[in-house]
């Protein structure tokens, strides 16, 4: 497996060994004893899994859930291939506003871990793209919040020419600096005390 720590402090990629052979290939993408390396901590708790599936051009994000209680997540992409984004929102983080994107598909296999309290968007590159993930907390509506994947100060690397297919949710969403002002960003420490 190979690691490499993202621009966004604590985020992590993930590229395991392909075996492919006659019948096709076997891969791990989540190996217990990389992950405990790369990030320093206990067990990644799965509470729960999720998949979703995108027709090209879909935006989904910037998600996070409110901390307490916080969420970790482990996301790779199981067809098609998508632009995968985590973006620092914690406040008082050395990397407050910096992202990282990495391309997810079904060739390479990797995933890539957020840590309590940071963003996660990405794009549909292809038709029928499905993405998996592992989640370290169940689903509760009022924890959920979004950012706005367009806002301009954040710049993310949303594909120019193309118009965005996305929920009304995401649509309405605050930028950065609203969700700031309005004390809805979570705090650094109190994330990675979480995260530990």
């Amino acid at each position: 497996m190979e690691i490499r720590e993202l621009a966004v402090e604590g985020a992590v990629e993930f590229t395991p060994r392909i075996f492919p052979d006659e019948r096709g290939l076997f891969v791990s993408p989540f190996q217990e004893e990389a992950f405990e390396k790369a990030v320093g901590h206990r067990r990644f708790r799965t509470a729960q899994t999720n998949h979703s599936r995108s027709r090209r051009g879909v935006v989904r994000g910037v998600h996070y859930t409110v901390t307490p209680p916080g969420t970790e997540k482990y996301v790779y992409c199981a067809r098609g291939a998508a632009l995968d984004i985590v973006v620092d929102i914690r406040v008082g983080s050395p990397t407050f506003g910096r992202w990282d994107a990495v391309r997810l598909d079904p060739v390479d296999f990797r995933a890539v871990y957020f840590p309590v309290g940071v963003g996660h968007a990405f794009v549909a590159l292809e038709e029928d793209t499905v993405m998996s993930y592992m989640l370290t907390s169940g689903y509760v509506a009022e924890h959920e919040l979004a950012l706005s994947a367009l806002d301009p100060e954040l710049a993310l690397p949303i594909p120019a020419g193309a118009d965005p297919v996305m929920s009304p949710r995401d649509l309405a969403a605050p930028t950065l600096a609203e969700a700031k002002a309005a004390g809805l960003l979570p705090d650094y420490a109190l994330c990675r005390e979480r995260t530990r």
